[in-house]
């Protein structure tokens, strides 16, 4: 109940200048309407940094779903992950044999359309003139819905595809086995400094070996070999002992089990609190 330009003054007129009753009817209009705050300062209308502050907070979700959706497309590729597949889904219609990963491709594809949304919203804050102009109007009547619409559906993507995630981890373990020499390179040559040898020696002698076992796997094809050129070789031979347990996945992962459980207990359970009853446990289902 701003009046035309904000300045409440053609209520002011009606009320013979009682401020306190054009204060009231605002008061009272608000109240009505289901709302418990109005803006104290406005224009011809509410500031469009609204619109920008609300659809920057979507698109910045939009963001997060193209994030989620390429790892998992990644991982797809690699089949170490993949997202839940019907029985008589087609993964391609030319490749039989494909299970594309089409609700993360939908998910980065609506993502990025959602996280590119706040341009506009923040453009159209910044050239309304003197926050008055009427160029605001057609734009938002895209914008908005869109915003709020795709939200929707990635909510309802994300939500089916983390509902029926399935891991293969057989196929982890052996990229793991793959590439967990070459990672604990460093941890050799820790531990050789640390008995006496020098580091730069240490690291020129890990540096041919690495090499050696990388054409290996590159030219030949054949399974990276490092460990045992390790073993074989003289320089390495005070910690030929330990080189097993040097190499031991577990000691790579750190707190990460303990973070996690952590995170889940404290800060997820924490922001679901709220909602407590107003979620279902029941995934959502998509058409693919």
């Amino acid at each position: 109940m701003k009046g035309t330009t904000g300045t409440q003054a053609s209520f002011l007129a009606i009320f013979n200048g009682d401020h306190d009753k054009v204060e009231e009817l605002d008061r009272l209009v608000t109240q009505f309407a289901g709302f418990e705050y109005a803006y104290p300062i406005t224009s011809q209308t509410y500031s469009r940094k609204v619109d920008a502050d609300v659809i920057s907070a979507m698109s910045s979700f939009g963001a997060t779903c193209q994030r989620i959706g390429g790892d998992i497309r990644h991982l797809a590729a690699t089949k170490e992950m993949e997202e839940p597949f019907e029985k008589d889904q087609i993964g391609s219609s030319a490749m039989a044999y494909k299970r594309n990963p089409m609700r993360s491709e939908r998910m980065c594809s609506l993502g990025r359309h959602l996280a590119n949304l706040c341009k506009d919203a923040l453009d159209t804050y910044s050239q309304q003139w003197f926050e008055r102009t009427l160029d605001d109007s057609a734009i938002r009547r895209i914008d908005i819905p869109h915003a709020f619409l795709t939200t929707d559906v990635l909510l309802r993507i994300l939500d089916n595809v983390a509902g029926g995630l399935v891991v293969y981890p057989a196929v982890i373990a052996r990229r793991i086995r793959e590439e967990l020499p070459f990672m604990a390179t460093e941890n050799f040559i820790m531990r050789m400094v640390a008995l006496g040898a020098s580091r730069q020696d240490a690291h020129e002698a890990i540096r041919v070996l690495s090499h050696q076992a990388s054409a290996v796997v590159k030219q030949e094809g054949k399974d990276n070999d490092l460990i045992e050129r390790v073993k074989k070789d003289k320089f390495f031979e005070p910690i030929r002992g330990e080189i097993d347990s040097l190499v031991d996945p577990k000691s790579f992962i750190g707190r990460a089990p303990e973070q996690t459980v952590k995170f889940v207990e404290k800060e997820v359970r924490l922001a679901l609190e709220p909602w407590t009853g107003a979620l279902s446990e029941k995934v959502s289902e998509l058409n693919v």
